[in-house]
């Protein structure tokens, strides 16, 4: 018989999961988030500006 380790009893070494990377898409949300959310402080800059000038 040989030495070697058989298939059935050989042990696998134990692999931990690591997320290297955001899912898909992230970037993408935040940054509509961010435009978003400008775009809504813009507006109500208006809308302070215009009603302080009546």
């Amino acid at each position: 018989m040989s030495d070697e380790p058989t298939p059935e009893t050989a042990t696998a070494p134990a692999r931990r999961y690591v997320e290297n990377k955001p899912p898909r898409g992230v970037y993408v949300r935040v940054f509509i988030y961010v435009v978003a959310t400008h775009v809504l402080l813009a507006f109500m800059s208006i809308i302070f500006v215009i009603a302080k000038n009546r």
